[in-house]
């Protein structure tokens, strides 16, 4: 995610505690996503659009923060 940002996102998940929290939701979330899909048995549709959705705000907040960031 945001290859071009990886040295500030480095730093900014050390010195900024919300966003090392959204961080680490969106991998959270990215995880379950991928567990979800990988099992037919339990896989839910809506479960999983609900959150890609999620995942998707959270990483739309994580840009934000970055291009703030890299402005400053």
């Amino acid at each position: 995610m945001f290859p071009e940002y990886r040295d500030l996102i480095s730093r900014l998940k050390t010195e900024d505690a919300h966003f090392a929290r959204l961080f680490e939701e969106h991998n959270e979330l990215d995880h379950q996503i991928i567990r979800l899909e990988q099992n037919p048995v339990t896989s839910n549709a809506i479960e999983i659009e609900t959150l890609k959705k999620q995942k998707l705000a959270l990483k739309d907040q994580l840009y934000v923060i970055l291009k703030k960031a890299s402005e400053a």
